[in-house]
């Protein structure tokens, strides 16, 4: 549904985004850094080498990655119900 396109990493495990429909902001992360496969962001310099996979997912090396639409309801607030209406309600491509 949506990609990210653009990402810049911050301090304190924050990543400023940029969307396909051209939402943007500040998603925090902080919450999972350190927890399972996270304790990987806490190696010198590993957060910062996020990188955009094919999909418009955030991926770190082969290790971890992000669901693209997971981080969209993070950084507008929206429920997966509001978001799932929009796209039910939009009209369909051929």
């Amino acid at each position: 549904m949506h990609k990210v396109i653009e990402v810049q990493p911050l301090d304190g495990f924050k990543l400023a985004l940029t969307f396909d429909d051209g939402t943007k902001g500040v998603v925090d992360l902080s919450d999972l850094a350190g927890r399972g496969v996270f304790s990987l962001w806490l190696e010198a310099g590993v957060f910062q080498n996020v990188r955009i996979g094919s999909s418009g997912e955030l991926a770190w090396g082969d290790e971890v990655d992000l669901c693209p639409d997971s981080l969209y309801l993070r950084v507008t607030g929206k429920s997966v119900d509001e978001v799932l209406s929009a796209v039910a309600s939009s009209p369909a491509h051929a």
